[in-house]
């Protein structure tokens, strides 16, 4: 996170992180698609040829609080196949959390698993704890058949900390849910640790019923 006290101004870097394919990139085009014009830069992507992303994707976007705070969210993505681990380190650099996309086939339980363990190591090589940063996971491709059953993941839901969310990203089913799932609990978490609401005078429910409004989403 970058605090710029004079300019009453906030940077938040959040990554999408999961093995390949499992659906990442399809998060971020459907929350950029859903954010309002004036609040959403250009959606940055570079693609192989067989359809995953190579590097990153950076999606910019800004968001003004009620006392004045401006708030800027860049979204990034990390490369899924293993030959491209250097970048996915390097994208975690100074990230302040992060959405672990899962693909609910079983029969990607093993590389799910692999890429989990993935990003725990390579956190640890950028300074930071999986056990405290902002984590959410979301478990995509709920319409596909050979999927882990609702009540299995609410079981392993029920073993973690972290919130699980699940989507059919390709639809849009669960993606504003997780991404301001991820918002919420990062806002909860730098708050804690930098007394954000009391420096920058930001009542949460209006900073979030903001956030919703540019999104497009009505607020629960």
């Amino acid at each position: 996170m970058q605090i710029d006290f004079e300019k009453k101004e906030i940077q938040l870097k959040l990554v999408y992180y999961g093995p390949g394919l499992s659906g990442k990139t399809t998060n971020l085009v459907h929350i950029h698609r859903r954010t309002a014009p004036s609040s959403r830069g250009r959606l940055m992507t570079l693609e192989t040829r067989d359809d995953r992303t190579l590097f990153f994707d950076l999606l910019p976007m800004q968001f003004e609080s009620e006392s004045g705070l401006l708030i800027t969210i860049k979204l990034f993505t990390v490369p899924g196949q293993v030959i491209h681990n250097a970048t996915r380190r390097l994208v975690l650099q100074g990230g302040d959390a992060v959405a672990f996309i899962a693909d609910s086939r079983i029969s990607e339980t093993e590389n799910n698993l692999k890429s989990f363990t993935n990003l725990k190591e390579n956190l640890q090589d950028n300074g930071l704890d999986i056990k405290t940063i902002p984590l959410v996971i979301q478990f995509n491709k709920r319409d596909l058949p050979g999927i882990r059953s609702d009540a299995e993941i609410d079981a392993l839901a029920a073993k973690g900390r972290e919130p699980v969310y699940k989507a059919v990203a390709i639809q849009g089913i669960g993606v504003m849910e997780t991404f301001l799932g991820l918002m919420e609990l990062t806002w909860d978490r730098l708050d804690s640790w930098h007394d954000l609401t009391q420096k920058f005078s930001v009542q949460k429910d209006k900073l979030f019923e903001n956030l919703h409004r540019q999104l497009m989403v009505e607020k629960p």
